[in-house]
């Protein structure tokens, strides 16, 4: 077998291949994971629930079966966000009130996971509810950055993108309403990708047809994500917003050499002020794409209302799924929880009216946008990663920030258009710690969009920088 070393570094594609080739079996990938948890995990708090002994008995039972049976990962491990519920697993949604909750049922995520052939080892750490780009909770504490162990690792997929990036994961699970997927990845220096609307099926909560959050992939290059999103699509009954699998792969898309006509690239959406050195290095990623024969213009569609529409709508969706824990529960939620179940109770109906037509304006204006540009680039988040006790970032570059979420206004209005987006790392700060570059297509887009994605991690050649063992200081990579 390859070393356990060499096999942590390994991307997810190849590692597939091993599996499929006989080289490696799903036991040994789990031994190699149970050996680098062991090492680092006590140092960045990433993956705080395991369950090694339901994963060697899933890849026990896979492995009964021929090859060509056991799906599109072959045996690959996977963790999974703790706001998704796995079968006999804790899972604790980062809520005291949940922190004994053992799920009879897995999500139908989980279970189209596991018939893709993926296996559940552990469940990645997550703020509370999901609530802030900040992983802490009261269950298991904060998960940290492993370029500096003393700053955040955003969130809320922050013990995923962190599992990654310390090679605890190959692939990783996560969920996106207001960054989620695109803010810990620009973190942490891996790919993270909000899919589609209805790209994921999964099991519908509290409203059936609640759209804002979705689930998708996060890997350390491109072409393992397009993997990972293969493994997650396709249509469910269980959930009527689902869409059927495509004819081809996201990973051929990737593969393809596509490459995009015009690119637009904006720092701040004119919605947000920005860092200027994440400014600087972002733009100069997004220049390299003439580097492919792309037309490269700063512009930007109206998404002017984009800070009072996905105000009011995310409070709404935090009514609906929990002013029942508020009245139950009030002294075990987060005063940021609080905040946003209050204010979504406080809701008029004209507020809400109000809300869902900018989302309808800006949706067309965005569509019109993509008339003339292939993509989107954007800073994945404004600012550079943060003290770990920071609960959320409160200003940049002099702008002070009315609540706890507007610093993630340039991820957010993308959720709000309905457009498939990722984060893709694109360089390093002065001090060593990674910068993702947003970048969005049009609704249903997301063959183009990796296909874009890979081209520019070709160009950057940045790919391959993780997995890193945790450090207490910054450094640049090499």
């Amino acid at each position: 077998m390859t070393s356990d070393q060499a096999l942590v570094r390994a991307s997810a594609c190849a590692i597939v291949d091993k599996l499929n080739s006989g080289e490696v079996t799903p036991l040994d990938l789990l031994d190699v994971l149970e050996q680098r948890v062991a090492e680092v995990e006590s140092q960045v708090n990433a993956l705080p629930t395991l369950c090694f002994d339901r994963a060697r008995t899933c890849a026990k039972a896979l492995m009964k079966k021929p090859a060509a049976e056991r799906g599109l990962l072959a045996g690959m491990p996977i963790p999974m966000k703790d706001l998704t519920n796995v079968e006999g697993v804790l899972t604790t949604q980062g809520s005291p009130i949940y922190r004994d909750n053992i799920p009879a049922r897995s999500d139908i995520l989980v279970e189209h996971l596991e018939h893709n052939g993926g296996l559940i080892y552990a469940k990645s750490n997550t703020p509370e509810f999901g609530a802030g780009a900040n992983t802490f909770n009261e269950v298991f504490g904060a998960t940290r950055n492993p370029w500096n162990t003393s700053l955040s690792a955003a969130g809320s997929s922050g013990g995923a993108a962190v599992a990654l990036a310390t090679g605890m994961a190959w692939l990783a699970h996560g969920s996106d309403m207001g960054g989620s997927l695109r803010n810990p990845a620009s973190f942490c220096g891996v790919v993270g990708m909000r899919p589609s609307i209805g790209r994921v099926a999964h099991t519908p909560v509290a409203k059936i047809d609640r759209n804002l959050g979705v689930q998708g992939p996060m890997a350390r290059n491109v072409e393992d994500l397009a993997l990972l999103l293969d493994a997650m699509s396709g249509e469910h009954p269980a959930d009527p917003l689902s869409l059927p699998a495509l004819p081809v792969s996201f990973l051929s898309a990737a593969r393809s050499g596509g490459k995009p006509k015009r690119v637009a690239y904006s720092s701040d959406l004119g919605i947000t002020p920005v860092d200027p050195e994440v400014a600087d290095i972002t733009r100069k990623a997004a220049a390299r794409f003439a580097e492919a024969g792309a037309i490269v213009e700063e512009a930007h569609p109206d998404l002017r209302e984009a800070h009072e529409c996905f105000h009011v709508l995310r409070a709404f969706d935090f009514a609906i799924s929990k002013a029942a824990l508020l009245r139950s529960k009030r002294d075990l939620l987060k005063p940021e929880v609080i905040w946003n179940i209050e204010e979504g109770l406080k809701l008029s109906l004209e507020q809400l009216a109000r809300a869902e037509a900018q989302r309808v304006e800006m949706s067309a204006r965005t569509l019109e946008f993509f008339r003339n540009y292939d993509l989107l680039l954007t800073p994945a988040t404004i600012v550079t990663p943060f003290p770990v006790e920071n609960r959320y970032v409160t200003e940049c570059a002099g702008r002070k920030f009315d609540n706890y979420v507007e610093w993630l206004g340039i991820v957010y209005a993308i959720t709000l258009v309905c457009c498939p987006a990722l984060s893709l790392p694109c360089g390093f700060t002065a001090s060593g710690l990674p910068v993702g570059l947003q970048m969005v297509a049009p609704p249903r887009a997301e063959a183009d969009l990796l296909a874009g994605a890979k081209l520019l991690e070709d160009i950057l050649g940045i790919r391959g920088t993780t997995p890193i063992d945790p450090r207490k200081s910054p450094r640049l990579a090499n």
